[in-house]
């Protein structure tokens, strides 16, 4: 990757006469990317695919980087990828089709606390697909990692007696599991997943039905497949559920350092944005409710 950086950095200083500022604001940027990539199963940028890149921009939202932050590093990612496509590299640029400044005027979408029993109810648990589907779904709103951590899961990360998860993300954190949590999982790691694995050396707690670890990807289609058959309106996302998993914790009375310590923020007010999210449901419910609204 180093010399595709180089490259793309000759390029602006000899091609597109970047200034010097310009040039060092893209290369930190794509040099940030390309860390995070690597921390999450990418090892070369050129497997980078959109929902990858979509990923990395909820991150940079998450740390709490500004719009105008987030933005530029978007722009540079662009640049780097368009100039991939010129030179051959890749066939197709996985930064096309995103706008931020319509995402960033919404507050985070969640599903209800019914919209989340009705999507966890799709799994149906009468074949291995079903019961790993459920134990994934589960363990997503259970916790509230993102789907990067999820698929990088291994079976020593799950503690069933103790009933929670270590989960390996930007920093190492123990999050809990409710019973039917510990349920599902139970059923999935004990009788499913050994006649799943394709061998007996995998690791990995949630694997595809060739028996290999689980992709983004895979994910991503079985989120949608969910949605399609529980006829849920909103647009589900992975996210979606991390979203609606911190919003029900504050509803219910979680303090939001509690909250932030399991969502794996570092910065609180990445979390404080939830409170803005309950704030507006409970508005919604007191128009539509109160006889003088």
């Amino acid at each position: 990757m180093n010399d595709l950086i180089s490259s793309f950095e000759s390029y602006l200083r000899n091609v597109k006469a970047s200034s010097d500022n310009t040039v060092a604001s893209y290369l930190r940027d794509i040099r940030q990317f390309d860390s995070y990539c690597s921390s999450h199963g990418h090892a070369d940028l050129r497997d980078v695919i959109h929902h990858d890149v979509c990923d990395y921009m909820d991150h940079l939202h998450e740390e709490g980087k500004s719009s105008s932050t987030v933005s530029r590093c978007v722009a540079s990612l662009r640049c780097f990828y368009n100039y991939l496509v010129s030179t051959g590299h890749i066939a197709r640029c996985p930064v096309h089709d995103i706008h931020l400044e319509k995402k960033e005027k919404k507050l985070p979408q969640i599903l209800t606390s019914e919209e989340v029993e009705l999507l966890l109810q799709q799994p149906k648990c009468v074949d291995p697909k079903g019961y790993r589907d459920r134990a994934m779904l589960e363990v997503l709103y259970a916790t509230g990692i993102r789907v990067s951590e999820l698929i990088s899961l291994d079976m020593e990360d799950i503690s069933l007696s103790g009933a929670f998860l270590r989960c390996r993300g930007s920093k190492v954190r123990i999050i809990p599991l409710y019973p039917a949590a510990v349920r599902v999982l139970s059923d999935y790691m004990n009788g499913i997943r050994p006649n799943l694995i394709a061998s007996a050396s995998e690791r990995a707690l949630f694997v595809n039905l060739n028996g290999e670890r689980m992709s983004r990807q895979g994910f991503w289609k079985i989120i949608k497949l969910y949605q399609e058959k529980a006829r849920i309106s909103k647009d589900i996302t992975p996210h979606t559920l991390r979203h609606s998993f911190a919003a029900h914790l504050l509803e219910n009375g979680a303090d939001l350092r509690s909250i932030q310590e399991m969502l794996g923020h570092s910065d609180i007010s990445s979390t404080q944005i939830y409170t803005q999210v309950v704030k507006q449901n409970l508005k919604s419910v007191y128009h539509k409710a109160h006889p003088k609204a």
